[in-house]
């Protein structure tokens, strides 16, 4: 069953956690979610939007259940679900993929393995054909840690990790 509007119009941090185990479907590939980040505009310095609205920054703003597709370091593209009610900023982070045939661990190469670039910034996964997520597999334990690879609000445990796929 496909992920819909509702689903994503929750607290960031418990999309973020309810996204484990969830199946990312990207054109002609398939995964499972095994790794993701909650980042939230308000009180997260860590946040793109922490600071307000930008060019960069107006989806996360918008309607739940946008791609929000950015490059770091000039040259790797990472995806994004925005999450909770429009006006409110906020986004989860996708880390980690398994597929059939490799199992991605950061978003760079899950975006560069995929074809996630910039173009796909703006699209509505719960309306799209060719990019979406649905039910995936059971869960048995979901690490939660802090956020990795950031400088600032590291505090914050909201890194959520499949540790067992049944």
């Amino acid at each position: 069953m496909r992920l819909t509007k509702d689903f994503y119009n929750n607290c960031v941090v418990d999309v973020a956690k309810n996204l484990i185990g969830k199946r990312l479907i990207f054109g002609k590939h398939q995964g499972i979610i095994t790794e993701t980040e909650a980042y939230r505009g308000v009180d997260d310095e860590a946040c793109h939007a922490f600071k307000g609205i930008t060019n960069r920054t107006s989806i996360m703003f918008g309607p739940p259940g946008f791609a929000y597709v950015y490059l770091i370091y000039g040259m790797y593209h990472c995806l994004n679900i925005i999450t909770e009610e429009e006006g409110k900023a906020s986004g989860v982070l996708i880390r980690g993929l398994k597929l059939p045939e490799i199992n991605l661990n950061g978003p760079g190469k899950l975006c560069r393995y995929l074809g996630i670039t910039r173009e796909h910034n703006g699209i509505n996964v719960v309306e799209s054909d060719d990019f979406y997520l649905t039910e995936g597999v059971s869960v048995k334990n979901i690490l939660i840690t802090p956020r990795i690879g950031i400088a600032k609000a590291i505090d914050k445990p909201w890194r959520f990790v499949a540790d067992i796929l049944s």
